[in-house]
């Protein structure tokens, strides 16, 4: 599955997180992330934004996410709602 438009899910609110997706050219998953607890969460936030890239199934995307220290459930969702606005 492949996205079609740039969109965006989440807010700067402190305990969330904001996503914005948009297609690539390669079928590749490029992740940019910025977030206050990167050095403590960095890899978990990024784990858990890919696995559920993975498991929508999308290819060449391009995620960007700014995080304020979202608990996993909300980047989750996140993410999801950013790729169903995207396609």
């Amino acid at each position: 599955m492949r996205i079609t438009k740039v969109a965006k899910a989440g807010t700067l609110e402190s305990n969330d997180i904001l996503i914005m997706v948009s297609p690539n050219e390669g079928e590749t998953i490029e992740l940019e992330l910025e977030s206050i607890v990167m050095k403590q969460f960095g890899e978990a936030i990024e784990q858990v934004i890919l696995h559920k890239v993975q498991e929508i199934g999308v290819k060449g995307i391009t995620i960007k996410a700014q995080d304020k220290g979202a608990l996993d459930y909300t980047i989750a969702a996140r993410v999801e709602t950013a790729i169903k606005r995207s396609l």
